[in-house]
């Protein structure tokens, strides 16, 4: 699973990514290496430096053929990331990485370049859902492949968790993504309250203008959506063996805890982003401890 968001992302969407964590077998650090610097890697790729959107999108276009050449086996002669498909090669053959999975993480980084070139938006949560089936869910596939667990309700309950962090990230950090032309919050939730993509320029962090309530309501709504859909896949936990399933534990109750700070400051991200600290973890240890099968009640949901 990815950990706790900080977009992304990146669902970073990557930053922190349980890179051959102490909790991971030893034997598996060398394939979670190898996913984290492909990520890792097509993220810099989308989001680094002063590259024009279509010089983005063909530097992707010529990593997807590396990631289809590392696929049947091989590192081609003219590599560019001889780095990153060399290990990744190597990981694909061993583990029979699905390739399908790394290649719609690749397909989300595009799909970023190009909403922001075109000021695009999500029509609904639909929409936003299917980017994070390709931005976020690949990464807790992957992770559960390697785990051997492969059973359609564990898929599932790692797809809500992975979900719910991009969704989490994207609510965490409105004043460092609407400033760079990312818009993820769905118009049919804008509607609702009669808000349009230009009503959130007006209260960008650079304009000292306050958030209108309703903008405030939306992340309320949004973010207790995302609640739910943590609530979804937690039971996971109890699923994964060992380490794993604490390294999850961790996992699930960080993104609550941001949801918590979210909710702290009145529901406030357009003025201030919420992040987890040193002085988080041992309430984070302590809640994944108490972490039982029966998961508790959920918060009343704010107004629709």
């Amino acid at each position: 699973m990815p950990a706790t968001p900080s977009h992304a992302a990146p669902p970073a969407h990557y930053e922190n990514f349980p890179v051959a964590s102490w909790l991971c077998p030893p034997h598996l650090r060398p394939p979670i290496a190898a996913i984290y610097h492909f990520a890792r890697t097509a993220d810099d790729i989308a989001d680094e430096g002063d590259a024009s959107p279509d010089q983005r999108l063909a530097e992707l276009g010529a990593y997807r053929e590396e990631l289809a050449a590392a696929a049947r086996g091989e590192v081609l002669p003219s590599s560019r990331w001889p780095q990153v498909f060399g290990p990744l090669a190597h990981s694909i053959a061993q583990y029979t990485l699905p390739e399908t999975l790394l290649a719609d993480l690749l397909s989300a980084f595009m799909q970023d370049i190009v909403k922001t070139r075109d000021h695009g938006t999500y029509a609904d949560r639909a929409e936003l859902l299917d980017y994070c089936r390709r931005s976020a869910n690949p990464v807790g596939r992957l992770l559960l492949h390697l785990y051997g667990v492969t059973d359609a309700q564990a898929l599932a309950q790692s797809d809500a968790v992975c979900s719910a962090l991009q969704l989490i990230n994207f609510w965490q950090d409105p004043s460092v993504d609407l400033p760079r032309g990312r818009f993820y919050f769905p118009l049919s939730d804008c509607d609702r309250r009669s808000l349009t993509r230009e009503n959130f320029k007006v209260f960008a962090p650079l304009s000292n203008a306050p958030p209108p309530q309703e903008a405030i309501n939306l992340i309320a709504v949004v973010s207790f959506w995302a609640r739910e859909l943590m609530n979804e896949g937690a039971p996971l936990v109890h699923r994964l063996p060992g380490r794993a399933g604490w390294e999850l534990r961790l996992v699930v109750q960080g993104g609550l805890r941001i949801l918590d700070k979210i909710e702290d400051l009145g529901f406030d991200t357009f003025s201030q982003r919420p992040t987890i600290g040193k002085t988080d973890a041992p309430l984070l240890l302590w809640k994944a401890m108490r972490m039982r099968r029966q998961w508790r009640p959920m918060k009343a949901a704010p107004p629709r």
